[in-house]
This record gives C-alpha cells, sequence and structure tokens, in this order.
C-alpha cells in the first residue's frame, strides 16, 4: 500500500511538470524584433544611393581599362565633390530604377512576365547578361527562360550584382525580400551564381542599417544565398584570406586571381572579366581592406580592375548605409537633388519618396508595424527572421526550362519587339531565323561603327534570314548596297537571293573585310520592272563567331 502512495505522488509530480511543460511550450513567444527610427532610416537609405553615386563616378574614368592586374596608385583618378553629378546619367543607377518602377506602378505582388515587359521596354543601351536577356525578352521568350543558360549565353555575368542595391536599401533587416526581388528581376538576366550575386549584395544593404561590423555584415549577407554555389564560395574565401592577410590585400588579389580566373573549374558559364565572382570579390576587397575608410574603400575596389567603376560603387554604397548621410565628410555630400537620373521619372527626392513608400509596404507585408517614440517620431519595429536562400542552380548544367512564352497579348505590350527593333534600323526590311548567340541586336557601336544590327544563324545549317519583298523600278538600275562586318575571331558566309536564287555566295572574314567591315553591292538590273523577294542570309561557316555585323542595308535607284 506504501508502494503504491508511492508511485500515485510520483505520477502526479510527473503529470504536473508535464502540464507546466506544455504550457510552456504553448505560450505564444515574443518574435524577436529591430528598431529603426524613420528618421535614421531616411539617413542611411539616402547615404546609400550617395555612396552608389559616389563609387561609380570615381571608377568610371577606369573601367576595364585594367584586366587581370592591379592598377597602379598613379590610375586613380583624383576626387572633385562635383564628380558625384555625374553619376545621373550611368547605367549602374537608372537601371535598377526600372525594376523600382515597377514595383511602384504594380505593387510588391507584380508578376515576374510584368517585370519582364517593363524591362523589355526600356530605350536604354544594355551590355552582357542584361542585353542577352532583354533580347529574348523581346523576341517573346518570357521569363525566367529569358536568363536560362539556353538562350542566354552570359548567365553569370555581373548585371544583376550591379542593380539589386535597391532591393536591400527598401527591406531595412529584411533580407528575404533581397531573396524575392532576385526571383523576380534578377531572372530577367541572370540565372545561378549570376542571380545569387544579386540577392548577396541586398541582403548586405539589409544588413548594413543595423551595423558597422563589415565582416558581420558580409557572414548575414551569405545566409541569403545557396551554401554550394561558387558565388558563396568565393564570399567564404575572402573571409578566410582577409582573415590570414587583414593588412597585405593586393596578396589576397593575387588569389583572388589563381583561383578564380586561372582556374577552370571557376570559369565555367564565365564571360571574361565581367564573370560576378571575380567582380564580387573585388567589392568585398574594398570593404575589408578599407576598413570603414571612404577613400581607401573605394580605391581597393576600384584598383582592383575589371569592372572598376561598379565594383566600387557596390562597396560604397553599402559602406555609406552605414554611415549615414548626416555622418558624411562633406567632400560627398555636393548632390545637386534637381536633375533626373537618365532614363527615368526619378530625381533625387522623388527616389527617396518611392523607396520609403515600398519600405513601409514591405514592413507591413512582413509582419511588423511602426510605433511612434516619446517625441511623437514614427520607429519601424521589424521582424527579426532569417533569410530563406533560392533553390541552387548551376548555369553550366542548367536544371529543365520552363518552356516560357509572352502570349500574343503580352507582345502587344511590348513596344521594342526583336522584329520591331530590326525594322526601325532597315526600314522595309525583316528578319526571321536570328539564333541567340554573340548578342544579336541593335548595338550603338560596334567595330569603330555606330547603330550596328547584330544577327547570328539559328543553327549550323540554318542561316538568319533578312528579308524584303520590293518592286524593282523598270526605267532605273537598282543596286543593292550592304556594309557588312565579322568577328575578330570569326567569319561567315554572305548569301544574297531573289526568289530563291542565289545570285551572290561571299565569305565574310579576314581575308575579305578590310580592318572587319566591307561594302558589298549587287547589281538587281535583271529584275527591273518586277516585284521580287529579296533574301540576306548570314549563313555559317565552320560554326566559330558566326554572327553577321550590318551597319548598312540599301537599296539605290540610279
Amino acid at each position: 500500500m506504501k508502494n503504491n502512495w508511492i508511485l500515485w505522488v510520483l505520477c502526479c509530480g510527473l503529470g504536473a511538470m508535464n502540464l507546466l511543460a506544455v504550457g510552456s511550450l504553448g505560450a505564444e513567444q515574443p518574435r524577436p524584433v529591430r528598431r529603426l527610427s524613420l528618421a535614421e532610416y531616411r539617413d542611411k537609405m539616402k547615404a546609400g544611393w550617395v555612396g552608389q553615386m559616389v563609387g561609380v563616378a570615381w571608377g568610371a574614368p577606369t573601367e576595364f581599362r585594367f584586366r587581370d592586374r592591379i592598377a597602379p596608385p598613379e590610375a586613380v583618378p583624383k576626387w572633385r565633390p562635383q564628380m558625384i553629378n555625374d553619376a545621373f546619367g550611368q547605367d549602374d543607377l537608372y537601371v535598377e530604377m526600372t525594376f523600382l518602377r515597377t514595383l511602384e506602378q504594380y505593387g510588391l505582388d507584380v508578376s515576374i512576365r510584368q517585370a519582364g515587359i517593363d524591362f523589355a521596354n526600356t530605350k536604354y543601351p544594355l551590355w552582357c547578361a542584361n542585353n542577352a536577356g532583354r533580347t529574348n525578352l523581346r523576341r517573346g521568350i518570357a521569363p525566367p527562360d529569358s536568363s536560362h543558360p539556353k538562350f542566354n549565353r552570359c548567365p553569370n555575368d555581373i548585371d544583376y550584382q550591379i542593380e539589386a542595391d535597391y532591393s536591400g536599401l527598401i527591406a531595412p533587416g529584411m533580407p528575404q525580400w533581397a531573396v524575392h526581388f532576385g526571383e523576380k528581376f534578377g531572372r530577367l538576366m541572370n540565372y545561378g551564381d549570376g542571380m545569387y550575386a544579386g540577392q548577396f549584395i541586398g541582403a548586405m544593404y539589409a544588413e548594413a542599417f543595423f551595423t558597422e561590423d563589415i565582416e558581420k555584415i558580409i557572414e548575414t549577407a551569405l545566409r541569403a544565398i545557396p551554401s554550394d554555389c561558387q558565388y558563396a564560395e568565393m564570399v567564404r574565401d575572402m573571409l578566410a584570406w582577409y582573415r590570414e592577410n587583414p593588412d597585405d590585400w593586393e596578396k589576397t588579389w593575387q588569389k583572388c586571381q589563381k583561383k578564380y580566373r586561372e582556374d577552370p573549374q571557376y570559369q565555367k558559364a564565365s564571360n571574361g572579366g565581367i564573370d560576378c565572382k571575380i567582380n564580387g570579390a573585388y567589392v568585398l576587397m574594398g570593404l575589408l581592406y578599407g576598413k570603414r575608410d571612404i577613400e581607401k574603400t573605394i580605391v581597393i575596389s576600384m584598383r582592383c580592375g575589371q569592372d572598376s567603376d561598379c565594383n566600387p560603387s557596390s562597396a560604397a554604397g553599402v559602406l555609406f548605409t552605414t554611415i549615414g548621410f548626416s555622418k558624411l565628410p562633406a567632400e560627398y555630400k555636393a548632390l545637386n537633388e534637381s536633375p533626373q537620373f537618365l532614363h527615368t521619372p526619378y530625381t533625387f527626392p522623388a527616389l527617396m519618396e518611392v523607396c520609403e513608400k515600398l519600405t513601409r509596404q514591405i514592413l507591413q507585408r512582413e509582419g511588423g508595424r511602426i510605433e511612434r517614440d516619446a517625441t511623437g517620431q514614427e520607429v519601424f519595429v521589424i521582424p527579426v527572421k532569417a533569410p530563406t536562400p533560392s533553390k541552387l542552380e548551376l548555369s553550366w548544367a542548367p536544371g529543365p526550362i520552363a518552356d516560357s512564352r509572352f502570349t500574343p497579348e503580352e507582345m502587344e505590350k511590348i513596344e521594342m519587339t526583336f522584329e520591331k527593333i530590326f525594322q526601325h534600323f532597315a526600314p522595309g526590311w525583316n528578319i526571321r531565323d536570328c539564333g541567340q548567340e554573340m548578342e544579336p541586336g541593335l548595338h550603338d557601336h560596334w567595330g569603330g561603327k555606330k547603330n550596328v544590327f547584330v544577327t547570328h544563324p539559328l543553327d549550323r545549317q540554318t542561316g538568319c534570314t533578312i528579308w524584303r519583298k520590293v518592286a524593282l523600278p523598270a526605267d532605273k538600275k537598282t543596286v543593292l548596297r550592304l556594309t557588312v562586318g565579322h568577328h575578330p575571331e570569326g567569319d561567315w558566309t554572305l548569301l544574297v537571293k531573289v526568289d530563291g536564287k542565289t545570285i551572290l555566295e561571299k565569305p565574310i572574314g579576314p581575308k575579305t573585310a578590310q580592318k572587319g567591315w566591307t561594302t558589298v553591292e549587287v547589281d538587281l538590273s535583271a529584275y527591273a520592272g518586277k516585284e521580287v523577294l529579296v533574301e540576306l542570309v548570314n549563313q555559317p561557316s565552320d560554326w566559330h563567331c558566326e554572327a553577321g555585323y550590318w551597319a548598312q542595308i540599301a537599296l539605290e535607284n540610279k
């Protein structure tokens, strides 16, 4: 009986303990939060934009002048305070404002397809992954396929890395939104490491509102991208190499060069010196070895070479965010706030306004709130949440395409389709069977000429064809005049056909095109008085750099 009583007491005690434990587990635990006053948010967000402007304007004269070598100290331009206003025309800034405009007009839930339509309708010049992605969009290849390596030969280029600053500046302490916006806007032109690069940059800005510790900012942002991607490996290397040699950035530069430029394993799907990993390393080089000194941060990122205006722009943007505009030295504050950023509707005050508007929306969406302090000033109360990275994708071993195409209704919304651009370049002519490689489309400059249209064969058997039907006058001599060029490392065959019959076959290469260009004249007098189909074919030869370059396509009546 005694033993039964003891057993009963023990059971009751254990039951009570279990009830307490259940009650403790069931009680709602307060979610950790961070607080950021509206005044501090505005000050740091403004500084982030100013930092980008300072970095790109300072580094602009050195852009791609130093490839795979450290720029000498004498190559660094002298900073003049008024230089900051040169940044209003820089693509490092106005491209990302395209994404802000889309968010402003359509809201945080805007579809990736609408984002693609907006990007397709931009009229500013683009290069590398941006140009490839936009060209795909204009051809009806909808996102996410616009950045897929099947259609885009530069998926790991730096493009979204230099355009993702906005994603952290409108999401202070909320790095998941840098991930989210990467999936929405970064996928328009980049894939794999190319997209992760921008998500990482955005996450650095998000953390920069709350700490001055550069290593902590980098480590925190690292959690926003897949740990197994090469970009994350580069970030870990940079932290390790810095800690091994905290006072010798040039030694770390040599390690970067050996691994991320000379090792073929890290050049897969790379487009040379525009690859995001090496340029991302140079952003971190400035941030780490600059040790929070503004000039050192910018100059080190610049002297690392390659894209030496974009990299100091990203580094300075993050650093300036940690400092705040009010605490910047006067030499970096000579900002004229009146001009509009090129190709955007935004002046600097309008940019600040739209960023704050979007930040408030994101805060609400994240379950945060706005309180007022003892003085009545607004304070952002921001939930602390760890980011969930995007899934791992490898640009050199990509997953399947989504087989995503714009509908006819969506194509009607795209003012600048590939075909419309070509017809603007060569009125009256049409184009078909143009392949994806070698950045086809209209280029402002190429090979010493302006306004050059690039084509590429569809495949090894099918040339890209430019065509039109034309009624030739009976009483005049009609001459077809073409100015065509070739890539320095390749050649192709020009075919001129009339009603399906080849009347000219001419190789376009180093032996036939002086300084890369040649002018071809074709007499069409034999067809006077007739309506004929004229076709110009960029026909492949040995399938190496087969792009055709067209500076003039004209029919002249004499």
